[in-house]
């Protein structure tokens, strides 16, 4: 199960460039249901996503370079590529509601920054254990807007998009 809450962001951290980050490129054989394929730098998947907006079933199953390449042709839509990227939140920070997490609890920000033809979108992404924390969190400062709820800004909807 995939639980995650989405962001559009006022700034990038000043110290991006000093955080892992991976390239993807993806594109979509289907969106209902969404059936993904996904390079990440040299590492290639098949993914499956139920329905859903902030919690949704996900299966992910390895690729083969070969099999990516052959599958890439039969995408629908746009071919969606991104920088992430992975920026810890060692000290989430979450409202009354929540029951308080462990002292070592963190999380991981990935840091989408899209390129043509979806550039100048940049959006964050949080992954939960659970829907009370994800229902919980308060962003950091830098995130703007939250787009959970916005279908618009998911991928497989961006994917179909015309320009």
């Amino acid at each position: 199960m995939e639980i995650e809450r989405k962001f559009t962001i006022k700034k990038l951290p000043d110290n991006l460039r000093s955080y892992p980050k991976v390239h993807i490129q993806q594109g979509y054989l289907s969106t209902n249901p969404v059936v993904r394929i996904r390079k990440e730098d040299d590492h290639y998947y098949l993914t499956y996503k139920g329905q859903g907006m902030l919690a949704r079933e996900e299966h992910n199953l390895p690729l083969t370079r070969e099999s990516y390449e052959h599958m890439l042709p039969k995408c629908d839509g746009n071919i969606i590529s991104k920088m992430r990227y992975k920026i810890p939140l060692e000290h989430p920070v979450f409202n009354a509601d929540c029951p308080a997490p462990p002292e070592n609890y963190h999380l991981l920000i990935e840091l989408d920054i899209f390129e043509p033809p979806f550039e100048p979108l940049i959006m964050a992404e949080v992954e939960f254990g659970s829907k009370a924390a994800a229902e919980s969190f308060v962003p950091p400062d830098w995130f703007l807007e939250d787009v959970t709820y916005n279908s618009n800004y998911h991928n497989s909807v961006m994917s179909m998009m015309k320009f």
